[in-house]
């Protein structure tokens, strides 16, 4: 197993995005790019501790590859505004890739100088692609947030549409 850890707004939708996947074997939302250890949600909503919201994906390469699971990062979010995802705001949805090793940084690299050369998106990207120095699992009450709570709006309104994106566009992808 090995692990992949992206930032692309608001943690819930990360997490939702990449757990129906085949070959991924957990999802957990957490923090990571910040000043201070172990930061609360609070905390990091505050905008004040540099942290970033991201999911922490472990997954089996022998049946998805860290290229596919970038492809899905940059096909579920814009990876051209700064710290924004559509109404969230703050540098704790901003887009960011966090390696895990260098073969992972090079194909993030690439990926992204590819995308940028084909004009891919409207505006140059602006994700950042960082070493993954700490991870700091989120509050119990955010894993695996949408599943347990899918009915609330904002799921409704912001979650499930990338979700169903990822049943339209990857559905060769998905679990059974």
């Amino acid at each position: 197993m090995e692990q992949a850890t992206f930032g692309a707004g608001c943690f819930w939708c990360v997490e939702a995005v990449f757990q129906n996947l085949k070959g991924v074997e957990k999802v957990v939302s957490g923090y990571t790019g910040g000043r201070i250890p172990n930061p609360t949600y609070k905390e990091v909503c505050s905008g004040l501790t540099g942290h970033n919201e991201v999911a922490q994906i472990t997954y089996d390469p022998a049946q998805i590859s860290f290229e596919e699971l970038l492809e899905v990062f940059w096909k579920t979010h814009d990876p051209t505004t700064l710290n924004r995802q559509g109404n969230d705001v703050g540098t704790q949805y901003r887009s960011g890739i966090y390696y895990h090793n260098e073969e992972q940084k090079h194909l993030a690299e690439a990926y992204k100088q590819k995308l940028n050369e084909a004009h891919a998106f409207e505006n140059p990207i602006v994700t950042e692609i960082e070493p993954l120095k700490v991870f700091y699992p989120a509050e119990d009450y955010h894993q695996n947030y949408f599943n347990l709570n899918g009915s609330q709006p904002y799921c409704q309104f912001v979650v499930k549409p990338k979700v169903d994106k990822v049943k339209a566009v990857f559905g060769e992808k998905l679990k059974a």
